[in-house]
């Protein structure tokens, strides 16, 4: 078996593509293999992926005959994985030389089922460092213990995939596949699962992957009708927690994050065009309805005024038909 199994979708980023393709060529190893996904590009994306399959040490390119999105491109490099272990890259970002082999050390001398790394924001010239938002540093523990508390940032609201290493049982046990077809917050159902399923995880730092904020293709800059799955994916965090065993405590914090995201998106609502900034209404108002209301009242109560006044308008407009996804 191979050590190690990298997904990397690719979706029109001829621009950036030969800055992850170097980067990978800069972390391969004999028993390391780069799964390149091309989603269809219609771009000069295809041509560079050709010329990494012959010459990236390796490189298995994987062409999807229709554009699928992020999630769906993800499950076809883990469909396709050998490694022992698995991560993740997107087609616009870049990793530091070696940092595939560090974090795989960490994770073999941690002996849990994944680990969570920080990471370098970039937006044009500025470079940030972010920090997984847990507080022991090298030490395993229990991934419940990284959803809690409500009141602030957790691990489950550090949702990037490519920020960390998972081991293949996770592949096997069904928790590493994505929700087929979500095209934004692909992320989120799938963060949670993994907190909630896996037994072992730990925060190692290492903050070797350079993730590019400001990305005209990416679909955070894009204000279409894609955008809208945000509410598609937290409705499934809702449902499958409210399965969970402990689902008495980890609702609230379900409830809340999904209430700070609507009223994100309802903040930013005027970059929208207008016939989607009419459905993100009426789609908010749908998904504040089917939240357990009890929850949800005390949700807004633990907000500032600001948001929960957003949230408190939404609510009370009246829900049309057709609004849920």
């Amino acid at each position: 078996m191979l050590k190690l199994s990298v997904v990397v979708p690719f979706y029109n980023v001829q621009t950036y593509a030969p800055d992850a393709l170097k980067s990978l060529e800069l972390n391969a190893r004999d028993d390391f293999e780069f799964l390149l996904v091309d989603d269809c590009s219609t771009d000069g994306t295809p041509e560079l992926l050709e010329r990494a399959a012959r010459e990236l040490p390796g490189a298995v390119l994987l062409r999807h005959e229709r554009n699928g999105g992020l999630a769906t491109a993800r499950n076809t490099g883990l469909d396709a994985a050998r490694g022992e272990y698995v991560t993740f890259l997107d087609g616009d970002d870049w990793l530091a030389p070696g940092h595939l082999a560090r974090t795989l050390a960490a994770i073999e001398a941690l002996s849990c089922d994944f680990v969570r790394n920080d990471h370098v924001q970039v937006t044009g010239r500025s470079r940030t460092v972010q920090r997984v938002p847990y507080g022991p540093q090298l030490v395993a523990g229990d991934p419940r213990s990284g959803i809690l508390p409500a009141s602030r940032a957790t691990s489950v609201d550090y949702p990037y995939a490519w920020a960390g290493m998972y081991h293949r049982r996770l592949l096997d046990r069904g928790l590493l596949h994505f929700t087929d077809g979500l095209r934004t917050a692909e992320d989120r159902p799938w963060i949670w699962r993994l907190h909630r399923g896996a037994e072992s995880f730990a925060a190692v730092g290492l903050p070797g992957i350079f993730y590019r904020r400001g990305v005209a293709t990416s679909l955070t800059q894009i204000k279409d009708e894609r955008q809208l799955d945000f509410i598609r994916a937290f409705d499934q965090v809702l449902a499958d927690t409210a399965e969970d065993r402990e689902s008495d405590r980890l609702l609230p914090k379900a409830v809340r994050t999904y209430c700070a995201i609507i009223a994100h998106h309802i903040g930013t609502i005027e970059r929208y065009e207008p016939a989607v900034a009419k459905k993100l209404r009426s789609m908010s108002t749908a998904a504040l309805g089917r939240m357990p209301q009890d929850v949800l009242d005390r949700a807004l109560n633990s907000m500032d005024a600001d948001r929960a006044g957003v949230l408190r308008r939404l609510r009370r407009r009246p829900a049309r038909a057709g609004a849920a996804l």
